[in-house]
């Protein structure tokens, strides 16, 4: 009997020692108090003058409308897909209220990574294309993504080539192949400057090791370099300009910024505006309740496209500037 009591006595000093111990762990964190701030993510493919263009406009169009209800994890992939992934997937886990994707494969990795947060893309040329397929369509992307395209007027960049370069018989289409929106300029290029009656080459580089190489056989094939809206091109123009420029080759690009740091002209779209306008376009979808899925993807106009001379440019390589393109 004076075993079972002692027995009993030194659980119920367990017991009193258990509960007079540590406070409990709560098994789930207190709730997140709601701030009325809209966390947004901006992957951003790599820096230049284009993509920093729109991501510097999208912020201002929310900053306009929301002033200090908005924050911004700004994150740069270095030019890396997978780094796009990585990013991405932290804000996933960040519980952020909305993804910009600036670049194809940022919007790509953002779409992979999440099928309930709003995405919203910028710098994208074709949403609908099969290199990319991002959307179902352009009137109905179908999902949680929609946003801004940077299709350029490439139809406009070959009327500027026979004006800037009349004697031009060839012409090198040059990008890089890693890049889906690139891709599809690059055929619509061929096309378009074939049927106006010019010989086409295309050279592509797979990576920054690559564009010397490149740009050189193009300057040995060619009249004249065409250059549509591509990302590794548009942050390697000095080394584009440091070869075609004493080659004496004009460089027609599609990106306004990529004319005016090595290449010869373009007829652009502004990236701060189109960044801008997926701004306004993510406003509506976080305070208002708009659905990417019904939200059709916006595009530029004409009316939104100025023409980029580089007079620098010109000069060195001994261009006449006709008097309608001044």
């Amino acid at each position: 009997m004076k075993r079972v009591l002692a027995m009993m006595l030194a659980l119920m000093m367990v017991l009193s020692m258990t509960a007079c111990g540590a406070k409990p762990q709560e098994t789930e964190p207190p709730a997140k108090k709601d701030d009325g701030v809209y966390n947004i993510g901006i992957v951003q493919l790599m820096q230049h003058i284009a993509l920093d263009q729109a991501t510097k406009g999208f912020q201002d169009a929310l900053k306009s409308k929301l002033g200090d209800k908005v924050a911004f994890d700004v994150q740069l992939a270095s030019g890396e897909p997978t780094n796009c992934t990585t990013i991405v997937t932290k804000f996933v886990n960040d519980g952020v209220d909305l993804i910009m994707g600036n670049a194809t494969p940022a919007v790509i990795a953002a779409k992979e990574a999440t099928s309930t947060i709003p995405i919203i893309g910028t710098s994208v040329t074709d949403y609908v294309a099969p290199e990319a397929a991002i959307v179902a369509s352009n009137e109905a992307p179908g999902a949680n993504v929609t946003g801004y395209s940077d299709m350029s007027d490439i139809a406009a960049h070959v009327e500027l080539t026979q004006k800037l370069v009349p004697n031009a018989k060839t012409v090198a289409i040059v990008y890089c192949s890693a890049e889906p929106n690139s891709v599809i300029q690059g055929n619509q290029a061929k096309e378009l400057y074939e049927a106006a009656g010019l010989t086409t080459v295309t050279l592509t580089a797979s990576d920054i090791t690559t564009i010397s190489t490149v740009v050189t056989a193009a300057c040995d094939q060619a009249d004249v370099i065409y250059i549509p809206t591509d990302n590794l091109f548009a942050e390697n123009m000095e080394s584009v300009k440091n070869i075609a420029e004493p080659a004496k080759i004009p460089v027609i690009c599609g990106e306004g910024g990529m004319a005016q740091t090595g290449g010869t002209a373009s007829v652009a779209i502004d990236y701060y505006t189109l960044g801008y306008r997926a701004g306004e376009m993510a406003y509506e979808i976080l305070v208002n309740g708009a659905n990417p899925a019904t939200t059709p993807i916006g595009f530029m106009s004409a009316q939104d496209m100025e023409l980029i001379l580089n007079e620098e440019n010109i000069a060195a390589i001994g261009l006449t500037v006709p008097e309608d393109l001044k």
